[in-house]
């Protein structure tokens, strides 16, 4: 079984309740300590098993474990076709985010704490040539992706192309092609495409966006990062439905 690690993504592991089996707790460090004592009642009122065992076996499962780790089932990625029904049920709300091909477990993790942050109906990633939902990625969003629909897709263009169908209006973030992101309507439901580290979006990706937006660059810097240029994308979304009450 795959462990979680670090206090601020167990303590998410066990509040959302889904796949949390046993917690490892550092024995040398005494349970008057607040925030661990939170972690311990959480995992006693949620019946999960608690064992005090050597800082030693903690170094084991992770370098940078804060004392605690727990012990979760695989992680569970929502169906296509249950995210496309939550999709439809949204409405103009709907927002979700695709990545293509991202590789970085940290890129992810932030990307995935900025959406739980923004509300966002769901996550969609490639089975192939792309990170998925690993122990490093869960401590990288702090816990926050246990609390998303993940959907993992054997073809992303296709999904892309079936939630246009739906009347998603898909937009890819280009840092060298499109409008200023701030000079674009957003509106409506609508899907982000974040692109990988290295070479952004894929060709066949790009084809299938509505439009692409960029991030306007005043400064030597050519671009952001996937998850800074993502993350400030999402927000932005975000306030401006805020503004209209969507």
């Amino acid at each position: 079984m795959p462990y979680v690690a670090g206090r601020n993504a167990a303590l998410e592991s066990l509040r959302a309740g889904r796949r949390a089996r046993r917690l490892l707790v550092d024995a040398s460090i005494r349970v008057s300590d607040s925030e661990l004592a939170q972690i311990i009642t959480l995992a006693e009122h949620a019946g999960v098993r608690i064992e005090r065992v050597p800082r030693a076996r903690l170094d084991a499962i992770a370098p940078r474990h804060q004392g605690v780790a727990v012990e979760v089932e695989p992680f569970a990625y929502t169906p296509f076709n249950v995210l496309e029904e939550a999709t439809q049920a949204a409405g103009e709300a709907a927002l979700l985010l695709a990545l293509d091909s991202l590789q970085d477990p940290q890129n992810f993790g932030t990307l995935l704490r900025t959406a739980l942050a923004v509300g966002v109906t769901g996550v969609v990633i490639p089975e192939r040539r792309a990170v998925g939902v690993t122990p490093a990625v869960v401590r990288a969003s702090a816990g926050a992706v246990e609390h998303l629909a993940v959907s993992q897709v054997p073809n992303l263009t296709r999904a892309l192309e079936s939630l246009k169908r739906a009347g998603v209006w898909v937009v890819g973030l280009d840092a060298h092609a499109g409008t200023p992101y701030d000079e674009t309507n957003l509106s409506g439901p609508l899907l982000l495409v974040v692109g990988s580290e290295g070479a952004g979006l894929g060709r066949l990706i790009r084809e299938r966006c509505d439009l692409l937006v960029h991030l306007p660059m005043t400064g030597p810097t050519e671009s952001l990062n996937a998850a800074v240029a993502g993350s400030i994308v999402l927000y932005h979304v975000s306030r401006e439905r805020s503004r209209r009450g969507v």
